[in-house]
């Protein structure tokens, strides 16, 4: 029982550079406040966002209850766990952070079985990269191809080089989810315009708990999508001139990149194919990168994690090149006159993620 109940500092160091939650932790839960519970298991509820083990804790006479969050199931299962890992009746041990509210709710950076073994663990390092680059594939006409080849190894884009929106050049570090170490940084992070300031202030000093993507299911705009850890998935369907985007996150939507010529015209209004949470994309190749012109978007989501603001005047001008078999480049200009100052850019990569299946995340099973 003593090797039960020792918590290691390793396993939660360990547990702690691996965290890949769906939302940021840290709107919900205090890293200033860390706890420990041993007990037996209740309940084990596997859903959307977040799993949750219910664990009964004794203290004298008295038993109390705590929910204790976990990473996505999605997230969960790819690292080898079932729903069927604990049952209720087992006996755990959690080290993690407590709830701001000081319900009994814990984040767990650490579970530990009875027999001492560390369960729920994440690890999402992405594949190794080969040894030798090999070139993008292409189309019979010399296009790179920037999906699956048909017939051959299937695959989906992830692992993005940078999951935050900042102007190139800049130094305001953030968490994965664009939480800023130090709030003083805000004005830094782009050339924002006093009200959007002051906005993204807000939000921040919330620890980004009004997200709209986890609140009220709102789809990931703009530039967020290629932000994301479950990845996206680009289908192009060169016959009728235009590419997909599948997004695993989210709740699993789609946008549409058209490459027929059309203009803008007429379409910023929106209709049941696009409610203008993806804007109208247009998109043309010059060379070996596909620049696409986004506008239209409405103002009922976050195109970025973080929480940067945007107005309905937000054109973004993405460029997509595939400078080897195993990297997606993502190059995005904002220009917003509505919100800041001045257009501003940045750039990151994707990794390749042959062999297997995009996850989807479904956000109909989302909880806050």
């Amino acid at each position: 029982m003593k090797k039960f109940f020792a918590f290691g500092c390793a396993a939660i160091v360990a547990a702690s550079a691996t965290i890949a939650a769906h939302h940021e932790p840290l709107a919900k839960f205090d890293d200033k406040k860390p706890v420990r519970i041993r007990g037996v298991v209740s309940l084990v509820d596997w859903r959307n966002p977040h799993a949750h083990i219910f664990v009964n804790v004794a203290t004298g006479e008295k038993v109390s209850n705590w929910a204790v969050e976990l990473e996505s199931p999605i997230d969960l299962e790819a690292n080898g766990w079932l729903r069927t890992t604990l049952q209720p009746g087992d006996k755990v041990a959690v080290s993690g952070i407590a709830a701001r509210d000081s319900s009994r709710q814990i984040w767990a950076k650490s579970v530990v079985t009875a027999a001492g073994k560390e369960i729920f663990t994440v690890n999402m390092a992405p594949p190794a990269m080969p040894l030798q680059m090999h070139p993008a594939p292409k189309w019979p006409d010399g296009q790179p191809r920037l999906g699956s080849i048909a017939g051959g190894v299937q695959g989906y884009w992830a692992f993005p080089s940078s999951t935050v929106l900042v102007e190139a050049g800049v130094n305001a570090p953030m968490d994965e989810w664009g939480l800023l170490k130090n709030i003083a940084d805000a004005a830094k992070v782009a050339p924002m315009q006093p009200w959007a300031l002051q906005v993204y202030k807000e939000r921040q000093e919330r620890f980004l708990r009004d997200d709209p993507m986890y609140l009220n299911c709102k789809p990931p705009g703009g530039p967020r999508q290629f932000q994301l850890t479950p990845g996206l998935q680009l289908v192009e369907d060169r016959a009728r001139q235009r590419i997909f985007v599948l997004i695993g996150s989210g709740n699993n939507n789609y946008r549409i990149i058209y490459t027929d010529g059309r203009s803008h015209q007429g379409q910023v209004g929106g209709d049941d194919e696009n409610p203008l949470f993806y804007g109208r994309a247009v998109g043309k190749w010059d060379g070996g990168t596909l620049t696409i012109d986004t506008r239209g978007f409405n103002e009922d989501f976050w195109f970025t994690n973080g929480g940067l603001p945007h107005t309905d005047q937000l054109t973004l001008l993405e460029k997509l090149s595939r400078p080897n078999f195993d990297t997606l480049k993502y190059d995005l200009t904002v220009d917003d006159p509505g919100a800041y100052t001045r257009p501003w850019s940045a750039s990151w990569t994707l990794r390749w993620v042959g062999g297997k299946e995009m996850s989807r995340h479904l956000c109909q099973e989302s909880r806050s």
